[in-house]
């Protein structure tokens, strides 16, 4: 007779696991094919892509910190963005590339419809004057794949030059990130 509990218990418990476990199965295939066409769409481009830039957390003096985010918006086909944003101040004649923040990992990111994005350039402001800073004029960002380039006017001051390095501006690009729900 104690058998016969024992037995019932075992198999209904194995029944709930099956029934229950597990990534496979099921909607699995559908989830599976749409992360294959995830994969498979084209290279996100400023043709389908609305960019604005702004509000920015402006740095109000010399050697303060500021932060301008960019945020994307894909207005046509599903598409990726795969590396890091492309970004470069222009002070007169001189066009500075951004190098990616210290330790931001880049990443290959799906937009469907409607999605949006962010990245944000990092800048320390600079004191007025030529030699230890630049003075910007424009902001110029473009997607990662896509040689076009959208400039946005630059109201956030001087721009430090950094210190006993290559890089002429003590500025930053960001990763992109996910934004909304």
């Amino acid at each position: 007779m104690r058998t016969m509990p024992i037995t019932v218990t075992a198999v209904t418990a194995l029944l709930l696991l099956t029934a229950c476990g597990g990534e496979s199965g099921g909607d699995g295939a559908k989830d599976g094919a749409k992360d294959d066409a995830k994969q498979k769409s084209a290279a996100c481009s400023s043709e389908t892509v609305s960019t604005e830039a702004g509000p920015a957390s402006e740095a109000p003096a010399a050697g303060d910190t500021g932060e301008v985010p960019v945020t994307l918006v894909n207005e046509g086909a599903a598409c990726v963005l795969d590396g890091f944003p492309e970004a470069s101040l222009v002070a007169g004649e001189e066009l500075t590339a951004l190098t990616p923040v210290e330790g931001a990992t880049a990443q290959k990111l799906a937009l469907a419809e409607g999605e949006s994005v962010s990245f944000t350039i990092t800048y320390v402001r600079g004191p007025e004057g030529a030699g230890q800073s630049l003075a910007v004029k424009t902001l110029r960002v473009g997607l990662p794949g896509d040689s076009a380039t959208q400039d946005f006017p630059w109201s956030y001051g001087p721009v430090a030059v950094k210190e006993q390095t290559d890089a002429a501006a003590d500025a930053s690009v960001g990763a992109f990130q996910r934004t909304g729900d």
